[in-house]
């Protein structure tokens, strides 16, 4: 093109970044916390997938230029007859019927606590069968919040879209998982954050943390060997750390492209947006050299790219 401006001479370009979990959420005058978006911008990440939000997504946000995509699942659905919910779940007695609205609502997704307590009992697997069927009967896809065993392995047998943290996944659900196309998003940088000082401390469910996050490692490396589809998600504060996430799923054993592609083609092709391809979405981030055989590069990008506009 004669009137082209060069804005990255030589390096390497990835597609925009994607961070499959996080909550952005609201600030506390109600407003959308705009902020966390910059922060995830400025890491290079391009698109949001949050499973679960405090709130609607605003429209002049979603439209923004200056704004990654936006992927929402709606509320948090915890069933009513679980043992124990936190206050910012939305507790229902229908279960099914609150995951088709929510799919409805958002961005054709929803969330769902297949349980919460580590030791009780998880939501039953008819239910979660029967929520995920009707879902996937309104084209949409549903996440689910699993922590024990019970109920990661209730999630894999009922065939949901992506099972979130799975902290004691058990190896049988991996096989159940790939014959689902049911993704793992393990968000390894929430839980290696905490479980240090959790197992300073020695709290039975602190422990219990810990050891969780040494099977999401584990669990992390086998899901990728078994085929099944893993992406990087950070469910953490500060916004923004994807680099680290990467870093956490090359230390669980994936190889380098494999944990750079769970954070930007294959998680881009996973959601249905394009990488770079002709025509497809201006969301391009630049490095000096190629992150696959340098991932430090990931910490420095020379030049971001969203929605056509260079943010930096």
């Amino acid at each position: 093109a004669e009137a082209a401006e060069t804005v990255a001479d030589g390096g390497f370009l990835l597609p925009g970044l994607v961070d499959a979990h996080t909550h952005p959420g609201l600030r506390e005058d109600g407003g959308f916390d705009v902020d966390a978006l910059a922060a995830h911008r400025a890491a290079g990440v391009a698109v949001l997938r949050c499973p679960g939000l405090d709130g609607p997504v605003p429209d002049a946000v979603r439209a923004s230029p200056q704004m990654p995509r936006i992927i929402a699942a709606g509320a948090w659905l915890a069933w009513s007859g679980l043992s124990e919910h936190a206050d910012f779940h939305t507790v229902v007695d229908d279960l099914v019927g609150a995951a088709v609205r929510e799919v409805r609502a958002s961005d054709g997704w929803c969330k769902v606590m297949a349980d919460w307590d580590f030791t009780a009992a998880p939501v039953p697997l008819d239910l979660l069968r029967a929520t995920t069927e009707a879902v996937h009967a309104e084209g949409g896809r549903i996440a689910a919040h699993c922590q024990s065993a019970a109920g990661s392995l209730n999630a894999a047998r009922a065939g949901v879209d992506s099972i979130e943290h799975g902290m004691a996944l058990p190896a049988e659900a991996i096989p159940l998982m790939a014959a689902h196309g049911t993704a793992y998003v393990p968000t390894l940088t929430a839980f290696g954050k905490s479980a240090p000082w959790r197992a300073r401390r020695g709290l039975d469910r602190d422990l219990l943390w810990q050891e969780g996050h040494r099977t999401m490692l584990t669990r992390a490396r086998e899901a990728y060997e078994a085929g099944v589809t893993v992406l990087a998600g950070t469910d953490s504060l500060p916004h923004g750390d994807i680099v680290r996430e990467i870093e956490w799923l090359i230390e669980a054993g994936l190889p380098t492209d494999a944990a750079l592609a769970a954070a930007s083609w294959r998680a881009r092709a996973w959601l249905g947006l394009p990488g770079l391809t002709e025509g497809g979405l201006a969301d391009v981030t630049a490095y000096a050299t190629d992150p696959r055989h340098d991932p430090t590069a990931l910490r420095n990008p020379t030049r971001i790219i969203l929605r056509g506009h260079i943010t930096h």
